[in-house]
Order: structure tokens, then C-alpha cells, then sequence
């Protein structure tokens, strides 16, 4: 049973635009000793989204792991395309949140900047199959999509990789065998299966939570994260050169990283009352549910640990969707990710 992950390829129109909200954005953000950080500064981290998935992160910095490590964090949220990936490599943060494949797609795209992942933030992926309380799953999953419209998101994001690579695994062509209905906006979703527009969607929490509580779906009956299994699916991902310029900066990090993993694992009513802390407008039960399901599903490796087979799952995520094209010269382990640094800390 395995997880999954995410994709990427940008219009240049797309790129421009995104590079532009991102400087402004940044500019706005960022003050004096943010920055990418250093052992005496603060670390900065570009974030796609403000995601449950990332609760490690933000329970550490509640419980000022970072402080008491090193360098503080200071954690930015970008949106749009490749936004948070660029604002590491133009040295606007330290590092961000997304999966390897993102490095790999940074060394596609030449520049000689390396990007290497350092320590787990979700090590499965926060996605699962749901549909009509009214249809029955027999255990087929190409026999039960087969024919369906499917709700997914837009052509890039998480959800619609792996809606292509389950296809992929199965048999099945959109177009041909199911109909892709995609949207940006995860909470369409709701409104497509809701008007019967879509059989069956690939969501994630807490839009899940929410389509179950309001007796849109029911339960996932197919889910992803124990499915697929371990996948590296949101790393920090830091430039290579940061690592080599300050490696104890990144020690630091790694392990108030580590402490707000330990927190989560150790005392999970500690960790809901920091959730409602960052998502004080999210309803209190969808919440729970949320983090309790994610503890369940196994979405965080308590250690922070990135395994070899965790990228791999990774990788052949955004190849069977099309996005990372590396037949020629494959990517591995060791070119989008530096174990180094997390193993010294966890052999201190």
C-alpha cells in the first residue's frame, strides 16, 4: 500500500506573472535578517500553501524549537505555479516546501543552482478517491472509474498528478475511458459531485472532511496515502550551496524539525490546540478529524527520515503524469536529495 505527490510545467506568460507576484510578495514580506538566514539570522520558508500537512513545521516554530535550536523561521506563503521553488533559487528564502521532483525540475531547467531535499515534512500524500455515498466499490479501481467524470485539480498541482498516474497504473486514458474535469479551486469539488456533474473526485483535507461532514461523499474508498505508501511528498528542499556555506544552520533546522514531528506523535491533543491556532476559521471537528486521519494514514515519518524508496514513489509519480521527461538521464536519490545532515543529527 504507497502515496503519491505532484507535478509542474508553467507557460512562460505563467513563469512571468508568477515571478512577478513573487518579488512583490517577498519584497512585502521580507525585512531586514530574514532573507535566506544564516546561523545568527532567520531562516526563511516559502510555503505553496498554508497546509495541515505542514503541522510539524508550524508546531515547531509555536513551541520555539527553531529558537531554542538556532536560527529562527520565519514562514512565508506563496501561491501560483513555481512561486515558492523560485524564491530559494533567486536566494529570497532558505528553503520551501514541495517534493524532490521540484529539484529535479529546477536541474532540467539549467542554472546551476542545486536544490537538495534535507528532512520529511509529509511523507504521504494528503489525497484520496471519494464519491456518491450511492456507488459501490468492489475492489476494481479500473473497473469502478472506468466510464466516470472525474473531479480533479488543474494541471500541475498534486491532486492531478496522481489522478494521471493512477490512471497510468490502470490502464485508463482521459478522453478515452473517463473524463478529467479539473479546477484550481480544491473546493469545486464539492459543487461538481454535489450537482452531479462529476462521479467522483480526488480531494484532500480538509476539503475531504468537509465534503463528508455535509453528506456529499462518503467515506474515501480508495486512499492514497496507504495505498502508494511511503512517498516523499513535502521536503525542505534547500539550495546546495546554503548546506556547504552553513551546514549548521541546517543541522539546527533539522532538529527543531524533529522535536515538532516527536510533539505530534508524543501528544497529539498539544498538536490539534496549535492547528487551531493557525487555522483559527476552520471548523473545530473537520480539524480533528483532519489531524486525526493524518496520524492514522501515517502522513508523517516521526524521524523526519527521506528514504530512497519514498523518491522513488515520487518520481515515478511525475513521470508516469508526463512532467518529469528523464528517460535519457534519470534522476536518483542523490541528486535531489542531501541525507548527510539529517544522518549526523540523528547519530548525535
Amino acid at each position: 500500500m504507497k502515496f503519491s505527490t505532484l507535478r509542474r510545467r508553467t507557460r512562460s506568460l505563467t513563469v512571468g506573472a508568477v515571478a512577478a507576484m513573487m518579488v512583490a510578495a517577498l519584497a512585502a514580506c521580507s525585512g531586514p535578517g530574514s532573507g535566506t538566514g544564516g546561523s545568527g539570522g532567520t531562516l526563511v520558508i516559502a510555503e505553496p500553501a498554508h497546509s495541515l500537512g505542514y503541522l510539524p513545521l508550524y508546531v515547531a516554530r509555536h513551541e520555539g524549537f527553531f529558537d531554542e535550536a538556532g536560527p529562527g523561521v520565519e514562514i512565508i506563503t506563496l501561491q501560483g505555479g513555481g512561486a515558492h521553488t523560485n524564491a530559494v533559487l533567486t536566494g529570497q528564502a532558505w528553503g520551501f516546501i514541495g517534493g524532490p521532483e521540484h529539484n529535479a525540475f529546477a536541474a532540467a531547467r539549467g542554472g546551476g543552482t542545486a536544490l537538495k531535499s534535507i528532512v520529511n515534512v509529509v511523507n504521504r500524500g494528503n489525497v484520496y478517491l471519494v464519491a456518491d455515498e450511492g456507488q459501490d466499490y468492489t475492489g476494481d479501481l479500473a473497473s469502478f472509474l472506468r466510464g466516470k467524470k472525474i473531479a480533479t485539480g488543474a494541471a500541475g498541482g498534486t491532486p492531478h498528478s496522481i489522478t494521471m498516474y493512477l490512471l497510468a497504473q490502470h490502464g485508463l486514458e482521459n478522453g478515452k475511458d473517463v473524463t478529467l474535469i479539473e479546477s484550481a479551486d480544491p473546493s469545486a469539488a464539492l459543487a461538481a459531485i454535489q450537482r452531479d456533474q462529476a462521479d467522483i473526485a480526488v480531494t484532500s483535507e480538509p476539503v475531504l472532511g468537509q465534503g463528508i461532514t455535509q453528506g456529499i461523499w462518503g467515506e474515501p474508498f480508495y486512499n492514497v496515502p496507504l495505498e502508494l505508501g511511503p512517498y516523499a511528498y513535502s521536503t525542505i528542499n534547500v539550495r546546495e550551496q546554503s548546506l556547504t556555506e552553513d551546514p549548521e544552520a541546517a543541522k539546527s533546522f533539522i532538529r527543531a524539525l524533529r522535536k515538532g514531528l516527536e510533539l505530534i506523535q508524543r501528544d497529539p491533543e498539544a498538536a490539534i490546540r496549535i492547528a487551531e491556532a493557525e487555522f483559527p476559521t476552520m471548523d473545530k471537528t473537520v480539524l480533528v478529524e483532519t489531524v486525526e486521519r493524518a496520524i492514522a494514514d501515517e502522513l508523517w515519518e516521526w524521524t523526519g527520515a527521506i528514504t530512497p524508496d519514498s523518491v522513488e514513489t515520487n518520481l515515478s509519480v511525475v513521470r508516469a503524469a508526463g512532467i518529469l521527461e528523464d528517460s535519457a538521464d534519470p534522476v536518483g536519490f542523490d541528486d535531489v536529495v542531501d541525507i548527510g545532515l539529517w544522518e549526523e543529527v540523528t547519530n548525535e
